[in-house]
């Protein structure tokens, strides 16, 4: 039996943040004004009648992102629900990848002033279809793939990020706003042809054998197949790497590397970080490639260096690859 809209809310929320975990603390949801997160709010109206806060971002793009930011005001406003406009500055670069740092940076900060439980987001199946898909066209590893995650931390906080709608299609949540009598405002970029989702979007509407609900369902398998890669990771950290006191000022690390290259991947972006170094998961399929075929490899401001040795811990010859920070250049041994 499907359930009412509602109730098949709460059920998706109570499976991504149970009961136990709410400590009665509110849930705040971001709101944009569009169709997809006008939907959110009507739901955990219903669903979660005085348990909700929403929050409004305006990222100063767009003339009429004053007036969308009122109209959630004007909604919430209605129902009793609590409301912040949050306004940010966008730093120089991408502008999208820059708004969405800011937007998550704004929420991350409205929820502990607030004293949220958790922030949701109004990503539905479409919006993970079209990821997943993406994706694919470029190529992306299996942390790509995984696609947006239906419960994670906001980036650089401890904040519970949460994507109930995951499960729903985007003509769901339009009917639910329609139903509402709620006129919706409509972002232009989103059927701006200049990006690749808009284009993307138009070309898996005219493809009606694509289901994005099972693209969606796809895209969760792997993030429990990239969280399984996480965990032996985790263990490969504790179990293979060591720091090596023989490096100068005892500022190194030797790591057994016997393990595939997707996890020994994850193992060397972590040193690089233990040793105050950045590099991308590419940068780091990079550099096993090198140490794999038995060359130095240089990134982050750290060396990597192959040996063949017999490990003590582990009683046989095997491949030991020693990282340590790279000399300053000119500097004379």
């Amino acid at each position: 039996m499907r359930l009412e809209p509602s109730a098949r809310f709460a059920a998706d929320v109570a499976s991504l943040w149970p009961e136990a975990e709410r400590e009665e603390r509110p849930l705040g949801l971001a709101v944009s004004g569009g169709p997809d997160s006008l939907a959110l709010l009507l739901l955990a109206y219903e669903a979660l009648p005085g348990r909700i806060a929403v929050a409004s971002v305006n990222h100063g793009l767009r003339p009429e992102a004053a007036g969308e930011v009122a109209l959630v005001e004007r909604i919430a406003g209605a129902r009793g629900i609590p409301f912040t406009p949050l306004a940010v500055t966008l730093a120089p670069g991408n502008v999208q990848a820059e708004a969405r740092a800011a937007r998550y940076a704004a929420l991350a900060r409205w929820a502990g002033e607030a004293g949220l439980g958790a922030v949701a987001t109004a990503h539905h199946a479409d919006d993970q279809a079209e990821t997943l898909l993406m994706r694919l066209n470029r190529g992306s590893g299996l942390a790509g793939l995984a696609g947006v995650r239906a419960r994670s931390l906001i980036d650089g906080s401890e904040v519970t990020l949460l994507r109930p709608l995951l499960g729903w299609r985007k003509a769901e949540l339009a009917q639910i706003v329609a139903a509402a009598g709620i006129i919706p405002a409509e972002d232009p970029s989103n059927a701006d042809a200049a990006f690749d989702r808009a284009r993307l979007r138009l070309a898996i509407a005219g493809a009606d054998w694509l289901d994005p609900v099972r693209i969606a369902a796809s895209a969760a398998h792997l993030a429990e197949s990239w969280q399984a890669l996480e965990w032996y990771a985790e263990l490969d950290w504790h179990e293979m790497v060591m720091r090596d006191e023989d490096a100068p000022g005892g500022l190194g690390y030797t790591y057994c590397a016997n393990v595939p290259r997707v996890i020994a991947i994850e193992t060397i972006l972590r040193i690089i970080a233990a040793l105050g170094g950045h590099a991308t998961r590419s940068e780091a399929a990079r550099a096993w490639d090198r140490l794999w075929a038995g060359d130095n490899a240089s990134l982050g401001g750290v060396l990597a260096v192959p040996r063949i040795e017999k490990v003590e811990k582990i009683g046989v010859p095997m491949r030991v690859w020693r990282f340590t920070p790279e000399p300053a250049r000119g500097s004379v041994n």
